[in-house]
């Protein structure tokens, strides 16, 4: 059996299912290995009660099932805004999804870099910054839980590429490594297989998904520009012993949308290539 293990994620039924019925479809689909999104209603940390924490715990361990990963996709706050307080509110809220993956046995918590969309942007200089304080103290509150903060590439954010993760992470701490999304890696058109080969030992997880050259999608691989292949070649290279997650983000509300055929389809094109095949 094959050591690349993949992963299932709960993007798709963030609007239609909370968060341990998302990983019980998942579950029914032949997955054991989950990143769940923090994301409110579908899992937002402060808003579960003692026994839907007590009863996710449970089932889990009942099924034998583990979490790969928790991801925060920071639609509606930045660790880098300029307003201190919407600073220390994402901040807050990453707090929270770190102490809920201790309790949770979940190793790593996915951290994002915030966004750049305005006209005039602040300084590159004050980003970082307040990034790295925020980062530093994000990592000072993990100490001791067994959960590490990973930092993903995103296009949108103000350090999308593979260099950018890598220079920010030897000014924050070494405790800090990279959640690797190959699909974001190709779409600004970055060589992934080369950004995987450069990160080396600091890509602790990975993301895949498919998406076309302009419009920005995270769609069922193989309808794209995403080729496995060559990643999973750089994966070996590095000497990768960490998941894969299929964040195949197909709403499931959408009339006509499938998103479990999506991800069956996605990860038997990864099988093909050479990762875990379906259970």
């Amino acid at each position: 059996m094959s050591d690349f293990r993949v992963a299932a994620s709960t993007f798709p039924f963030l609007y239609t299912h909370e968060g341990l019925d998302a990983l019980k479809h998942l579950r029914s689909l032949g997955y054991d290995l989950f990143e769940m999104m923090i994301f409110p209603p579908h899992c937002w940390p402060r808003e579960l009660s003692s026994k839907q924490r007590r009863a996710c715990k449970s089932w889990m361990d009942s099924e034998g099932a583990a979490f790969s990963s928790f991801c925060y996709p920071l639609l509606d706050n930045n660790p880098n805004g300029v307003d201190v307080l919407m600073r220390d509110y994402t901040l807050d809220r990453y707090r929270e999804a770190i102490d809920l993956a201790a309790e949770w046995n979940c190793p790593y918590v996915v951290a994002i870099p915030g966004p750049v969309n305005s006209l005039i942007n602040p300084p590159d200089e004050w980003m970082r910054a307040w990034f790295i304080e925020g980062m530093q103290k994000l990592v000072a509150h993990a100490k001791g839980t067994n959960v590490r903060i990973l930092l993903e590439n995103v296009p949108f954010a103000f350090l999308p590429t593979a260099a950018d993760m890598k220079e920010i992470i030897a000014e924050i701490s070494p405790e800090v490594g990279v959640n690797f999304d190959i699909c974001n890696s190709a779409f600004i058109k970055e060589d992934p297989a080369e950004a995987i080969r450069l990160l080396g030992p600091l890509v602790e997880n990975v993301h895949i998904s498919d998406s076309g050259p302009t419009d920005f999608k995270h769609e069922r691989l193989g309808t794209g520009i995403v080729d496995p292949a060559p990643c999973l070649a750089a994966l070996r290279d590095i000497g990768y012993q960490g998941a894969t997650v299929l964040e195949i983000i197909t709403d499931a509300r959408a009339d006509g949308a499938d998103p479990d055929g999506d991800i069956i389809a996605s990860h038997d094109i990864l099988a093909q290539h050479g990762w875990q095949k379906r259970g």
